[in-house]
């Protein structure tokens, strides 16, 4: 893989334990109305205040890719440097953090994200170490190869 542009950083902290899979529903005017309760409020305000000090100066432009490796605290039960198969799911939790790099601009748009890795690992420190930068807009390998017809 390419990358045109690369920032690498460390987020020193305690993971929030809510996603964004968790907005709550209620009702008003007999409409369903959608929102945030105060936990996620919280966690995207974490989220947005770390980020910010490792905006760039310009957001990325073109296919991005991102990598997130969330690092939670050994248990009794899971030492340092295994993996965490327990919820959240990384795709619940690298959701709410996308939309938060949206927000503090290092890109435009997270659908630029074209190529995404997520790990969850206890660790001695627990933060999100993360990976982001721009790639070549086209490779010219690693796709499948054409099914042979002389085969059939």
């Amino acid at each position: 893989m390419l990358f045109l542009r690369r920032m690498e950083f460390f987020l020193s902290m305690k993971i929030p334990d809510v996603t964004h899979q968790e907005k709550r529903i209620s009702v008003r005017n007999g409409k369903p109305v959608v929102y945030e309760d105060e936990r996620l409020r919280d966690a995207r305000q974490k989220f947005i205040s770390f980020l910010a000090l490792h905006t760039p100066l310009e957001p990325l432009e073109g296919p991005v890719f991102l990598q997130t490796r969330w690092l939670y605290p050994p248990t009794k039960q899971h030492a340092k440097g295994t993996y965490k198969t327990t919820k959240p799911d990384t795709d619940n939790l690298v959701k709410l953090f996308k939309d938060c790099m949206t927000k503090t601009k290092f890109w435009k748009d997270d659908a630029q994200v074209c190529c995404e890795y997520t790990t969850k690992l206890y660790w001695d420190v627990p933060g999100i170490h993360v990976v982001v930068g721009t790639m070549a807009e086209a490779i010219d390998d690693g796709g499948p190869e054409e099914a042979d017809e002389s085969s059939d």
